[in-house]
């Protein structure tokens, strides 16, 4: 069986959930994240609310990631499973691409912008 498994994405986008609604976000680079946020329309002040808000429209058939899922290099969650997503978010009005990762009970924001071709 190729991974990850739609058991395994429904489990990770849950898990990335609560985390965000008891406040346990990581972001990998908040510079990028803050412009990419203006971008998408809103601050990076408010990204706990928009973060629940498209995580609650995500669903596996959106898992846009490598299969087994890529591995980060960042220091900061080094060898972490990276999942990604790709949707049309009826929240920001346009098609977004996700990418975080679990670790140490957080959920860590590595991508979340617009989607650019070639991602």
């Amino acid at each position: 069986m190729k991974r990850p498994s739609h058991k395994e994405l429904n489990n990770k986008i849950r898990q990335a959930r609560e985390a965000v609604l008891e406040d346990r976000i990581g972001i990998v680079d908040p510079v990028s994240i803050a412009a990419d946020a203006l971008e998408l329309g809103h601050l990076i002040e408010d990204i706990e609310n928009v973060l629940y808000e498209v995580l609650n429209e995500i669903t596996p058939p959106d898992y846009a990631g490598q299969r087994p899922p890529q591995r980060s290099y960042e220091d900061k969650i080094k060898d972490c499973e990276l999942f990604a997503f790709r949707w049309v978010s009826k929240r920001l009005g346009c098609e977004v691409y996700l990418k975080f990762t679990l670790k140490d009970d957080k959920m860590w924001l590595v991508s979340f912008h617009q989607h650019r071709e070639g991602e």
